[in-house]
Parts: structure tokens; sequence; C-alpha cells
């Protein structure tokens, strides 16, 4: 644990320093929640259906927008080499990434709630423990793939535009479920726990969690 959280803690440093991911990741979400606003202004009843999909999409190309800066940031001044020399094995990278990655993005969710909470005039507080659960399970499934993908794009000259075209497919699944999961809170229920959703969910973390761990090692060795 003691390697991964030194990568975490380089992955903040660097972000207190530069300031520019969390920044850039919380405007873009601003942006996607001030459009859909003005969208559906006139529409209320559009606006309650609408909502949990509304959330959904500003974190996701938020968090995709951090995920494609991840690895590009190590790339800059050749750093990621210094990174793989490392006497570390490849798996603890990735989870150290990883973790990062987490980090900043769930930064952003917290900051984007309340802001969703304004626009939209809807209740994410009554359940707030449900919302919770259900943000950071579909938070972590597309954050362990982001971060694989973000390193198989690190290379390429359009890694921006390559990272959301291999992501979005795969994630799929996260999307949906935690749409499906989050409407489901905002109309006042709670989780239930053989949702096959939630199982969906809860499946898809632990099966790319372990096999993204696995295939990092052969990518880092490709770059």
């Amino acid at each position: 644990m003691k390697q991964i959280w030194a990568i975490v803690f380089k992955d903040i440093i660097t972000e207190l320093r530069s300031k520019e991911l969390v920044t850039s990741m919380l405007t873009l979400a601003i942006l996607i929640l001030i459009i859909f606003n003005f969208a559906f202004n006139l529409s209320t009843e559009l606006i309650r259906f609408a909502a949990p999909a509304i959330l959904w999409v500003s974190f996701t190309f938020a968090g995709v927008l951090g995920l494609s800066r991840s690895f590009a940031i190590e790339n800059e001044g050749n750093s990621i080499v210094g990174l793989l020399l490392t006497p570390v094995d490849r798996t603890l990278i990735y989870f150290g990434k990883m973790i990062g990655n987490l980090i900043f993005v769930l930064i952003v969710e917290i900051l984007v709630i309340p802001l969703f909470v304004l626009f939209f005039n809807e209740n994410l507080f009554s359940n707030i423990i449900s919302l919770t659960l259900i943000i950071a399970l579909g938070t972590i499934g597309f954050v362990s793939v982001g971060t694989l993908l973000s390193a198989i794009a690190i290379n390429t000259k359009l890694r921006e535009v390559l990272l959301p075209i291999l992501l979005f497919p795969i994630i799929i699944p996260v999307i949906a479920s935690s749409v499906k999961l989050t409407a489901s809170i905002l109309e006042g229920n709670s989780i239930n726990f053989s949702d096959s959703a939630l199982q969906v969910l809860v499946s898809f973390d632990i099966i790319f969690i372990a096999a993204s761990a696995v295939i990092f090692e052969f990518v880092l060795d490709e770059s």
C-alpha cells in the first residue's frame, strides 16, 4: 500500500500545483448542467424524467476529460519513464493511478451535486446514503476502465479522441445501471440489493478492476 499511496500522493501534489485537472473537469460539468437547464427550462415534467441521465452525462464527460489527462501529464517531460523505472509491480502503478483518478472525479462530483440541485430543483439529499453508494460504484466502474484505456492511448496522436471512442462502448452497462438506480432513488425508493442493475454494477466493477490490473502490465510494456 505504501507504493500505491506514493503514486496517489504524487498525483495529488501535481494537481495542487497546476490546478488544471479538477478545474477543467468542473468547468465542463457546470457547462453541461447549464446547457440542459436552458434546454428543459419550460418543461418541469421532462426535467424530472431526464434528471438522472443529465447528472450522469455531466459526471461521465467530466470524468473522461480528467482521464484523458491522467497519463498525458506523465508523458509530458517523459516522466512516464521514471514511473516505469520505479522498483514496484506494474499492477501497483495501475491501482495508484486509478485511485488518484477516482479521487479527482469524486471531488468534481461532490461539487456538481449541489449545483445540480440548484439548477434542476431535485432533492438529492433525502436519500443521500443510497445515492452516494450508487455514485461511488458507477464512478469506480468507468474510472477503472478509463485508467487502463488512458494508458493505451498515451502514445497516440489523437488520444483525446481515441479515449472516448474506446471507453463509452465498454461503460454502457455502468452508465445505464447507474441512471436506472439514480432514477429509482429520486423517486424515493431505497436500494434493493436484488435489483439486477445493482448486480450488474457491482459485477462490472469487480471484473474490470481485476482485468484492467492484469492487462495494465502489458500496456506499459508496449508504451
